[in-house]
Formats: C-alpha cells, structure tokens, sequence
C-alpha cells in the first residue's frame, strides 16, 4: 500500500507533467495563431516525450518535490525558474542536435517558458492560499457588531473581504434600534443594546466589536458587564476620523480600556483660537514634568510657540520630560529649567530672561490624604506659589495667565480644596488690576495620573488583590489627560480675564463600579479579587460638586464648557486676607492655618493680625 507521501508526490508530478503538456501545446497554438500545421503537429508529438524528461529531471534536482506547497515562498519561485530555465536549455541544445533547427519554431522554446512559469508558480501559490484562507475561515470567530456606522460598515466590510482577520460578522445591534431590518453587507441589524445577551445566546457569538463613536462610557460598561458574564470578549474599532487621516487602519480593532468605559464624546476644539494666542508666542508652563503639565507642553509644542518654558523643580521629572522632548522634538524651541515657585527672585529673573506671554500654572499639592497632614506646606505651595507668580506676571506683563483647578475647589471640605479655591481667588483678584488676563479651569480626576485610582487599583489587582475603596457609595468625576488639556488650551483661548471655567463631565462614576470593570477587564472575575472597604479618610467626601453654593453656572460658546458665576467679592478686602495669610503663615499652627483658610473663602472681613498668632507655635 502506497503511503501518503508517496502518493502525494505522484499527485504532483502527473500535475506538473499535464501542466508541461498544457504549456508545450498553448507554445504552438500562440506561436502559429492556433493553426498549427500539420508539420510543426508532427514536430510536436516527437519532441514532446524528450521535453517531458527533461523537465521530470530538472524538477526533481533543483528539489521541487521536496517543499510543502502550503509554505510556497520566495526562495521556492528561485528554484521554479532555475529548474524551468535549466529544462529549457537542455531541450534547446536537443532541438539543435535532432532538428537541426530545420523545422522547429525556436520561438515556441520562450513562450513555453513563460507560460510554464506562470503555470508551475501559479499552481504552488493558489494552493497556499487556499489553503490560508481555508484556515482563516475555519477560524473566524462569529462576530456581533454594535453599531450601525459608517464605522461599522467599513468594518464589516473589511472582514468580509480579508478572512484573515478572523471575524465572521454574523448581526448587528445599534443603541438606537432605528436600523432594525436593515442589511449592511447582508449582515442584519437586528435591534437595540436591550436584546444584547439574547442574541449572543441565539447567535452563538464568540466575540463582539463596537464600531460606533457616540455609544457613551455608562453603555459600554453595561456592555463588558454584561459580555463578562457571559465569558465573551468586546473589542473597540477606530474612529472613522483616525481612519480617514491615515493614523490607524480599520483593522485596527483592540481591547476596551479603562479610559474607554469613563471616557466621553470628543471635546471640540476651535483651532484657529487656540492657535491665535499661543503659535509664535513664548509660553511658560509649571510643573511641567507632571501629568497635567506634561502633556500641555506636548500639545503646545505641536501648536509650533516661538519658545516653551517648562518649569519644574523635581530634577528627576524635568530629566525624563528633557530626555523625551529631545527624541521627540529634536532643536525645538524648548527649553527645561529646575526651579521653584517659591522663590520669588528666581520668578522674577525667569520672568525678565524668557517674557513669557502666556502662563500655564499647573504646578501643585492635590494629593488630599497627604496635604491633610502638611496644611502648612500646602498652603505654601499651593497659595503663596500662586500668589508669586500671579503676582510677576502682572509685573512683566504677561498676556494671558491660565490655573488649573480642581473640583474640590467647590465648597472645599480640606486642605486641598480650600488652598486651590483661594488661588482661584487670588488670579480673579489680580484680575482686577491691569492687562493680564488671568482664567482659571476646574477639572476632576485624571484618568491615569500619578497616584490616581486606576494605576492604584490595576496594581492591587496584579497582585491578587485586594482592592481598597474608602466606602462603597464614594463617585468621583473623570477625564483623560488629553481631555483636560484640551480644556485648558480651550479655556485659555476663550477666557477675557477673570473667568472660572469647568467643564461639562458627564455623570460621576462609583469607585467600586471603576473597580469592578478594571477586574473585568484584566480577565478576572469579581469573586477572584477581593474589594476592601477602608473609610472614608480625613477630608474626603463621598461625592464631588461641580458649581458651589454660592456660585451659578452660565453657558458659554463651547458646548462642554461652562462659566462659573460668583457673587459680589470684596476684592480690596480678600487681597488684605490672603496677603495677611502669607506673611504670617510661618507662625501659625495647623489649627489657625484652617481656620484662616475658611474664614477667607467664606469672605468673612476679618483680617488676620498678631493677636490671631499662637505663640510658641511653629
């Protein structure tokens, strides 16, 4: 009995023996304008056995009987040709020595070789990929699709057509559910998000992909909760704008992320504003080795300034951001320097060296677990930090003088809220001065900042667990860095002078909620890692506020920006307070440093004098 490869090497060989026949005779045909006369048919039949052999031969030494078709590659074509070509030349040199060249066509010896390299190649390279599609196809994972699109229609068709992306769209669902009965490529829309887990059951769907760029943050977290519970995995297609740009393809298709589940719709930006008051203009950020001011400094350099000044006074951020810039920006107008706010004359010289136009203040304390402990050295930070450098570029005539807030600068309950609100004040009270324009922009957490939640809680789950929340109905605001930098180039653009700007975040999410979908996503189940109530810690509260009590929210010309509006403020009065505040700080204990901090955020007059010292006190 033949074994099996033996009989696949007389597969082959009757294969490339016909396909010899087949070129030999289409060589005559093409040759005599298929009318062969019947002399050259004769020359045909008696040189064709001799032909024959000659191939059989040089097929078999140059190995084309040794390689698997399915793995057909360049090195094999080589070998083709060397082995088509060799047979060739040796049945010429036959021709020559029988015929004499009398009555053979020599032509036919060159179309022969053609067309038997297109016929030997040929077959070897459609057997590797059928034999690729064949596999892509048995692998392809039954596919919903959410969305109704463009995206979803470019996807959908960019499956159909290359199998070897491994996905069988086999339904589509939409949120809205208007598309229902239609086809897109003949894959049917068959409803809305609500019929989600019935038509993953019916349907048999292994994998399911968002192709829809307005679904919101709350629907996919309702999507990977429900699709975890049912061991389907959910994937995420790019935006049809990325994929009309060239930055990324519609195959790009990749897991959800935590960002995805909090993030929102894309900010709108107005451009050309934003490039009017910063491109060809000498910018100075603080803190620009953190997460906030970091990014500002990427975005501003890709809005081409004259010069960027990033100042930091951690050595080891302001190396990495160098290091960074210098691969990334290489001779760019940047220029990274190491120092403090707190040094007034530092301040001042820097202000007089660089005359930046436009300040970015980013630099500060927002850890409020830890300004809790250190109210004196957040006070310095964040207030008197502020007040000196408010304080220069109104002295050195800065344009435009840009804070960045936070929402815990709503009726602040800590240390931290309160030193920010008060730096908000004191911008709103230089305001009142001169020329420079100073605005301020709130923002809540960023997603994926240095000491935030979600590197906190993607750590703990690593190591198994547990996860700690300080109580199980604590909902926090979120936003991705990019987004808050958007906002604050925003705001900058839009602000005339003495504007609170917050943006428009959404609904607030819950922390054990954040967690859950984090474990899920991480490919464990709830049960697997443990979530750890701690309590709540001194001067948390359990849900943020986005406009103060004594405050109104007015629109703005930006959908997702809004002003906020305070009541009337004794400026002359609050610059005595903080002022006040400032020069006495040194002597204060932790309990007159509150109590001073609240007295001027709720405007009260009463200015701080020597009798409000506690002595002996450092």
């Amino acid at each position: 009995m033949l074994r099996k490869d033996q009989i696949r090497l007389y597969v082959i060989l009757a294969n490339d023996i016909v396909l010899s026949v087949l070129s030999y005779f289409l060589a005559y045909l093409l040759r005599f304008s298929f009318s062969i006369p019947d002399l050259y048919m004769q020359t045909f039949l008696v040189s064709l056995p001799m032909l024959l052999v000659f191939r059989v031969v040089t097929f078999y030494y140059f190995g084309l009987y040794r390689g698997l078709w399915r793995y057909a590659s360049v090195n094999d074509l080589i070998r083709i040709i060397k082995a088509i070509t060799s047979g060739s030349v040796l049945f010429s040199a036959y021709v020559a020595f029988y015929f004499r060249a009398a009555s053979f066509p020599r032509s036919v010896i060159i179309i022969d070789w053609f067309i038997l390299l297109a016929f030997i190649g040929g077959t070897r390279l459609l057997y590797r990929l059928s034999k690729e599609m064949a596999g892509a196809i048995d692998k392809r994972k039954k596919t919903l699709i959410i969305g109704a699109s463009d995206e979803g229609e470019m996807l959908i068709r960019e499956m159909k057509k290359n199998p070897k992306m491994g996905y069988e769209p086999v339904a589509i669902l939409d949120q809205a559910g208007e598309k229902k009965g239609k086809l897109i490529h003949d894959v049917p829309v068959l409803g809305d998000l609500t019929l989600l887990e019935h038509f993953i059951r019916e349907k048999k769907i292994e994998e399911v992909v968002v192709a829809d760029p307005s679904i919101t943050g709350k629907q996919l977290r309702y999507i990977n909760e429900t699709l975890s519970q049912l061991g389907i995995k959910v994937k995420i297609a790019p935006y049809i704008g990325d994929i009309l740009n060239g930055k990324i393809s519609v195959t790009n298709i990749r897991e959800i992320n935590v960002e995805d589940l909090l993030g929102r719709e894309n900010i709108r930006l107005n451009r050309e504003k934003i490039q009017s008051y910063l491109s060809r203009k000498r910018v100075l950020v603080t803190g620009a080795g953190g997460s906030i001011g970091s990014e500002l400094s990427r975005q501003i350099m890709k809005i081409e300034p004259e010069r960027l000044v990033m100042l930091e006074r951690s050595e080891n951020e302001l190396f990495s951001l160098s290091m960074e810039f210098s691969e990334r920006y290489k001779n760019g107008p940047y220029v990274p320097v190491l120092g403090d706010i707190l040094d007034r004359e530092y301040i001042r010289n820097l202000m007089l060296k660089y005359k930046p136009q436009v300040v970015f203040h980013a630099a500060a304390y927002k850890h409020v677990p830890i300004t809790e402990l250190h109210p004196y050295e957040t006070v310095k930070n964040n207030i008197l930090g502020t007040f000196i450098l408010a304080e220069a570029s109104y002295e050195y005539g800065v344009e435009k003088f840009v804070l960045i807030s936070t929402d815990k600068a709503v009726d602040p309950i800590n240390i931290m809220g309160a030193t920010k609100r008060i730096a908000e004040l004191i911008c709103q009270s230089f305001n009142q001065r001169g020329k420079t324009k100073y605005i301020c922009v709130r923002f809540g957490n960023v997603l994926g900042s240095s000491g935030s939640v979600v590197p906190i809680f993607r750590e703990q789950i690593s190591k198994g667990g547990p996860v700690t929340i300080t109580h199980p109905d604590m909902t926090r605001f979120f936003m991705s860095v990019s987004e808050a930098v958007q906002l604050v180039m925003q705001a900058g653009a839009m602000g005339n002078g003495g504007e609170i700007y917050v943006l428009d975040m959404g609904e607030p999410v819950k922390i054990v909620d954040l967690a859950k979908d984090m474990i899920r996503l991480m490919g464990l189940k709830e049960e697997d890692v443990e979530i750890v109530y701690t309590g709540i810690r001194p001067g948390e509260r359990i849900k943020e506020l986005l406009v103060g009590s004594k405050e109104r929210i007015e629109r703005t010309e930006h959908e997702k920006i809004m002003k906020v509006v305070n009541n009337d403020i004794d400026w002359s009065a609050l610059d005595l307070a903080i002022r006040s505040l400032i020069e006495n700080l040194p002597s204060m204990s932790e309990k007159k440093i509150r109590e001073a901090l609240f007295r001027i955020i709720n405007h009260d007059p009463l200015i701080l004098s020597p009798s409000t010292k506690s002595e002996g006190e450092p």
